[in-house]
Order: structure tokens, then C-alpha cells, then sequence
């Protein structure tokens, strides 16, 4: 009798704690959401990475993430590379509660892939990398 009572206190313990767990979880992610858009080119430059998508049907638009965002604990970015596939580079911005959170980079591991591009030498965009906090997409 004592160890029928001892398993049935133990199961009503574990039953019980289960849903405040699965509760605590899910409050970590709560009010996030993500948008996924596919890239046009990819430029890789000396403070980050220029991507080109499009808006519209007509128009692209470039944003600017900055090299920064991708290192260190508090990493706004995450850089994935992709195998050879069918997979088409795309951008995926998380937002929190409205606010923007970070940013998964996904794009082909091989340089030779369509979507990479170089800027020119003599081009400079430094200061459209300056002062980026967010990612503001336009369609």
C-alpha cells in the first residue's frame, strides 16, 4: 500500500510539473515572429554584407548588415551556409514584440553561386554600414 501511494504522490508531482514547464518555454518565444525573403545577390564587403531583394515586381532594395552583428555573445546575425541544392539564398528578420530581435543569413557555401557578387575597388559604402540597428524591409 505504502509504495502504491509512493508512485501515485510521484506521478501527480510529475504531472503537475510538466505543464509548468512546457508554460516557461513557450513564454520565451512568445510575441515572436519572423519574415522570409529571398535575395537577388549577395555582396560581401570589408564592414558586411550588402543584400539585394526585391520589392515589387519591378524594384530591388538594398540592406546593409553589418560585420559586427555577427560576432560576439550578443550576435544580432547568423551566417548559414548552404550545400548544393535547390535551396535559394534568402534573409529571415525575427521580430519581438514588434521590435526587431536578429537575423538569419542563409547562402550558398560555393562563392562561384549566382546569387554572390563583389563591390568594386573603388566603391565605398562605409557609412551605410554606420549607425544600423535594425533591418527595415520594404515590399
Amino acid at each position: 500500500m505504502k509504495k502504491f501511494l509512493f508512485i501515485a504522490t510521484l506521478f501527480l508531482i510529475v504531472a503537475g510539473i510538466i505543464p509548468l514547464a512546457a508554460q516557461s518555454m513557450t513564454g520565451a518565444n512568445e510575441g515572436l515572429y519572423s519574415v522570409t525573403i529571398s535575395l537577388e545577390k549577395i555582396y560581401p564587403y570589408r564592414k558586411g554584407y550588402v543584400v539585394k531583394y526585391r520589392k515589387g515586381m519591378t524594384q530591388t532594395v538594398d540592406a546593409y548588415l553589418p560585420i559586427d552583428w555577427f560576432h560576439g555573445t550578443g550576435a544580432k546575425a547568423d551566417l548559414i551556409l548552404l550545400g548544393s541544392g535547390t535551396d535559394w539564398p534568402h534573409l529571415t528578420v525575427f521580430y519581438k514584440d514588434g521590435e526587431f530581435s536578429h537575423v538569419r543569413l542563409y547562402v550558398r557555401k560555393e562563392r562561384t553561386h549566382e546569387t554572390w557578387g563583389d563591390v568594386p575597388l573603388n566603391v565605398d559604402i562605409d557609412d551605410r554600414f554606420e549607425n544600423v540597428e535594425d533591418i527595415r524591409l520594404e515590399f
